[in-house]
């Protein structure tokens, strides 16, 4: 019995494969297998090419079916195209496996640390929150698009300082911080002289991935330099995170929380935290706890950064899909970097502590 799952990315793919015993015997990666952005034949195409690759590497004949399959795709958010993805799949490429499940990129991160169900927060180059409670039902917050959402994203941080700075110099909405190190940045990045210049980059040549890669500067300023505007930013992306998990708040199922091991009379949640944005947490985490403080959300919060690929959790989702026993150590899979308790103090206030980052309780 071989198991795989696919962390299927908007950039870049990921394969793996497990053997009976519950360890990855072969792995193997590939582009987008985004279908917006290849659609079903391209995304097939590039599963089966992993597959074969993925099947060299743990000495398997590339004609023998993997047992099952979880896919756990960017995009993957409506049925009608998951089942024709699944039918794409058994017609023109036979030999990748005998069945597949087919999902969101958001439901394997949250199978990599449990089978119980849980939230994930992706902030990468977008943004989107998903809660899966025990009977598999699922609700989501945000996941748009930039076009109407993305709070909290790479895109949204970098359109945001760009949109501070064309307010203030049009004297719309005038900064209250100095806004000049930050479009200094946005002149480095897009390689403009004006505010004209940029339009360009804003519509002729879009990139939502270039837009982006503005963020990663604006990190290191005011990490850095404490850029204050820059510091502003991700303060505000901090809260927008949070909001979304607060917006789940009533869908959440009792089954899901567990009693908190620090003490608190509050019940625990945990939170798969995934996405590029998250490596900013310092500049993220005033902004997120001061929103939970805001909106008095009442449980207490692990937030979980994966230490392995996704696509272990998709290989999860297969087998417990199909009922397969499939080993596993959920420990292993993810450390906790942040803990975040709901209870109380002598001011009425919510109390927020850290958590080491190589603690995985």
């Amino acid at each position: 019995m071989y198991i795989a799952g696919v962390e299927g990315g908007a950039t870049h793919s990921t394969l793996v494969i497990c053997d009976e015993a519950g360890q990855v015997v072969g792995r193997a990666k590939g582009p987008s297998t985004n279908h917006w952005a290849v659609g079903i034949p391209g995304v097939a195409e590039r599963i089966d090419a992993m597959a074969r690759a993925a099947k060299a590497e743990a000495n398997l004949p590339v004609d023998q079916q993997l047992t099952a399959v979880g896919l756990c795709l960017s995009g993957a958010e409506a049925e009608e195209t998951n089942r024709e993805l699944e039918t794409y799949l058994h017609t023109h490429y036979p030999t990748v496996a005998e069945r597949y499940v087919v999902c969101s990129d958001t439901v394997g991160s949250i199978q990599a640390v449990s089978n119980l169900g849980g939230m994930v927060i992706i902030a990468g180059t977008g943004s989107n929150t998903l809660l899966r409670n025990p009977d598999g039902s699922t609700h989501g917050c945000g996941g748009w698009g930039h076009m109407i959402g993305d709070e909290g994203g790479a895109w949204w941080i970098a359109r945001n300082a760009i949109k501070t700075v064309f307010d203030h110099r049009d004297n719309l909405k005038r900064s209250k911080h100095p806004i000049e190190r930050v479009w200094q940045l946005i002149q480095e990045h897009f390689g403009v002289r004006t505010l004209h210049d940029l339009l360009d980059h804003s519509y002729g040549r879009f990139c939502k991935t270039a837009y982006a890669g503005l963020c990663a500067k604006l990190a290191r300023a005011a990490l850095d330099e404490r850029d204050p505007l820059c510091r502003k930013l991700f303060d505000e992306a901090g809260q927008s995170l949070a909001r979304s998990v607060c917006a789940l708040q009533d869908k959440i199922s009792p089954e899901l929380l567990r009693p908190s091991a620090t003490g608190s009379s509050s019940a625990l949640l945990d939170i798969v935290c995934v996405g590029s944005v998250w490596l900013s947490w310092d500049l993220l985490r005033d902004g997120f706890v001061s929103e939970l403080r805001l909106q008095a959300f009442p449980h207490d919060l692990r937030l979980l950064r994966l230490t392995t690929t996704m696509a272990l959790g998709a290989a999860y989702l297969a087998a417990d899909t199909y009922k397969l026993c499939l080993p596993r150590d959920y420990t292993g899979n993810y450390d906790v970097f942040y803990t975040y308790r709901a209870v109380a103090n002598e001011n009425g206030n919510g109390n927020a502590t850290d958590h080491k980052t190589n603690g995985r309780s």
